[in-house]
């Protein structure tokens, strides 16, 4: 078992021998039990560590964060001690989000990931559409169900909505409040996913992802929409694999 107890971190399957840690970070209103079945389809000798922000999952009765650059702070605290091995970074929409920051603040420390994959979010240089987060609450339902997040029945529960609008309120003000601070490239891989479909995210939002690597990068599509990965969940983990495996080869 993981050495290392926090709130934060949830070990779907540990595997202390592993030689890789794939961190992953939830989409908006998402949990860490998202990345429940993912450790069926990354290879053996990788550990996946699901991070677990306040305000979800065993973390319900905690205040979510509504600043990303105070989320980000407080996930590298508890993620750091897990630096010490290699460990490769994953994120969907605002979890990609997550994901970058994390990267670059941890950059600050020379500590970098062998390999940042983003998912379903747009480059940081491109506007974000018009906030959301402090409508009413029937604009912002009609909201939630045009992003197809969030199963019909559920939005159709009026006491699970209870729980979750606060919680998905919070995470798109701290994603739609925080402005993007120029920075130089990093240096790690840069590999971006999104759906085919996905009304509002454009093969062009994904591409300009590229100038923020200095290194290799690459974009791949999957059949379906913002949350393709429901669906296509075995591409996408193959794809995932298919990398990781590469840094699996001493020397490299």
């Amino acid at each position: 078992m993981p050495t290392l107890k926090s709130p934060w971190l949830w070990w779907p399957r540990p595997n202390p021998r592993a030689r890789l840690r794939l961190f992953c970070f939830p989409y908006a209103g998402g949990s860490a039990s998202t990345f429940r079945d993912w450790p069926r389809g990354i290879p053996d000798d990788v550990e996946l560590c699901a991070i677990q922000p306040p305000g979800r999952g065993h973390r319900l009765s905690e205040t979510p964060f509504v600043d990303l650059r105070l989320l980000v702070q407080a996930s590298i605290e508890a993620i750091q001690p897990l630096c010490e091995k290699p460990f490769a970074v994953f994120g969907h929409s605002m979890g990609a989000k997550l994901g970058f920051e994390f990267t670059r603040q941890l950059r600050q420390q020379s500590i970098q990931p062998v390999h940042l994959f983003l998912s379903g979010c747009r480059a940081p240089q491109i506007a974000e559409p018009k906030p959301f987060y402090d409508l009413p609450h029937p604009k912002f339902m009609e909201k939630l169900r045009e992003l197809k997040g969030t199963p019909a029945e559920l939005l159709d529960d009026p006491e699970m909505m209870a729980i979750m609008v606060p919680l998905m309120r919070a995470d798109f003000e701290a994603l739609q409040t925080h402005v993007f601070a120029v920075e130089p490239p990093l240096d790690c891989p840069l590999t971006v996913f999104g759906g085919l479909q996905d009304d509002g995210i454009s093969r062009d939002h994904l591409e300009g992802w590229q100038r923020h690597t200095n290194s290799r990068f690459s974009l791949q599509m999957f059949p379906g929409d913002h949350f393709y990965f429901r669906k296509s969940q075995s591409l996408l983990l193959a794809a995932i694999s298919e990398t990781l495996i590469t840094y699996h080869t001493p020397g490299q």
